[in-house]
């Protein structure tokens, strides 16, 4: 992915937190346990995540009592304006989607924080529990049983249906860590259940400084930057060393944090959820509690996500799931996040990505990439071809889907055709439309 271009990076951080080098005007804005957000309304609790847009933490919401997910967005104005567009996006899902059935991540509320580091886009999303990625690390990447894959894809394509045909709308990074389960694996880990009180701390008057709006002119008094600035600092070692959370992991990329986390950017890692480190107990225990665990999930992180009509680069989704049409430099749409769907079904079922590029000394990633993705398309083109699917799927991919001339987008077309119709010979019920 573009290292430079904001709006189109996908995480290939693995560190654990996100340092301090981008603690900086323009960067993340430091933030501790028990600061508070939009005048007293937000008070920070523990890290969830971080990516290359934000850090995520959870937060207490003191007026309608209850836990959430607070996203705070780096201050630069080329993130400032990735934020909106994001927001724009968030609130058609959430117009759309007054009952809440269509899995998908809900928007609370929003508003700019001001900082030494600048003014800051916050978002507040409803809390949810662990993503799929910790699920299949529940199993010891064994995979789920096939009865919860099918669940589970059952949500995941409500979610799609409802942006694909509903609003046109595009995710662009689907893979396991951004999908979230409602509720954590582990009873224990969920702050909703623990019966622990949230932690509200008095109210200084540093921080309603902190927390007042900015002035209309963005510019703060001499006696103001001080105070933010002296705040600022020990916040930021504070969040760089053990005050990382006492919680654990996700939205952009596939690196973990310290605590469970909600959507977010390309950038934050979203699993909120995992109050622990990534010792969970012995494996039968974790076995019994991923055989145990409430399935229902929402699609979250919509920090690449564009319309069919408008979109911001063609340098969209995580390598590992980033289908032909992309790899080929060619127009994408809504068959894009079918191609990753695909390849986020393969994984539940088995515990292992379905591509794993590696580099070499006469090809990089994308090339591998590519090749991997060729050789899987001709076995699944031979494998229709020797009646593994039923006559009617393999007319229909005879039709669309010859081995040497494909178009890329009826490519993603098939693979995630093919991937659902396995599925549906087990039973399982699909949204119209799909």
């Amino acid at each position: 992915m573009a290292e430079e271009d904001g709006r189109s990076e996908s995480s290939n951080y693995t560190s654990e937190d996100e340092g301090t080098e981008d603690y900086r005007r323009g960067g993340y804005h430091a933030v501790r346990v028990g600061d508070s957000f939009k005048q007293g309304a937000y008070v920070v609790q523990s890290k969830l995540g971080w990516g290359h847009f934000s850090t995520v933490w959870l937060a207490w919401d003191t007026v309608h009592s209850r836990y959430v997910a607070l996203k705070v967005q780096k201050s630069a104005q080329h993130y400032t304006e990735a934020a909106m567009d994001e927001i724009k996006i968030l609130k058609q899902i959430a117009e759309g989607d007054s009952d809440d059935k269509r899995c998908v991540v809900k928007l609370l509320d929003h508003f700019k924080h001001s900082g030494p580091n600048g003014h800051h886009v916050c978002m507040v999303f409803e809390f949810l529990g662990d993503n799929l990625l910790t699920l299949i690390k529940y199993t010891d990447y064994r995979g789920v049983p096939l009865s919860m894959v099918k669940e589970i894809c059952r949500h995941v394509l409500v979610g799609l249906d409802y942006l694909h045909g509903d609003l046109q709308i595009i995710h662009t990074d689907l893979k396991p860590e951004n999908v979230l389960l409602v509720s954590s694996i582990d009873p224990a880990k969920d702050p909703r259940r623990s019966g622990i009180p949230p932690f509200i701390p008095a109210i200084k008057s540093d921080d309603r400084l902190l927390e007042s709006p900015a002035p209309i002119n963005g510019d703060l008094t001499r006696n103001q930057k001080k105070k933010i600035k002296r705040k600022a600092k020990r916040a930021a070692a504070a969040t760089s060393g053990s005050a990382v959370a006492p919680a654990s992991v996700d939205a952009d990329g596939p690196q973990e944090s310290s605590a469970p986390a909600v959507d977010g950017d390309s950038s934050v890692e979203v699993n909120n959820g995992a109050f622990h480190a990534h010792r969970r107990g012995s494996r039968n225990t974790r076995k019994r509690l991923a055989m145990e665990a409430d399935l229902r999930c929402k699609l979250v992180d919509f920090g690449n996500a564009c319309w069919t009509y408008k979109q911001f680069t063609s340098d969209i989704q995580t390598r590992q799931y980033r289908c032909p049409e992309v790899l080929l430099g060619s127009k994408y749409s809504t068959p894009a996040d079918m191609w990753s769907f695909a390849c986020i079904c393969f994984e539940l079922a088995t515990g292992d990505v379905l591509f794993d590029p590696h580099s070499g000394d006469n090809f990089d990633r994308d090339e591998d990439m590519r090749s991997e993705t060729r050789c899987c398309l001709d076995i699944l083109y031979y494998l229709v071809k020797l009646e593994v699917c039923e006559s009617h799927c393999y007319n229909y991919c005879e039709r669309s889907f010859p081995p040497r001339h494909m178009c890329p987008q009826i490519i993603s077309c098939q693979i995630g055709f093919i991937s659902i119709f396995f599925l549906m010979l087990s039973g399982l019920r699909l949204p119209k439309d799909y």
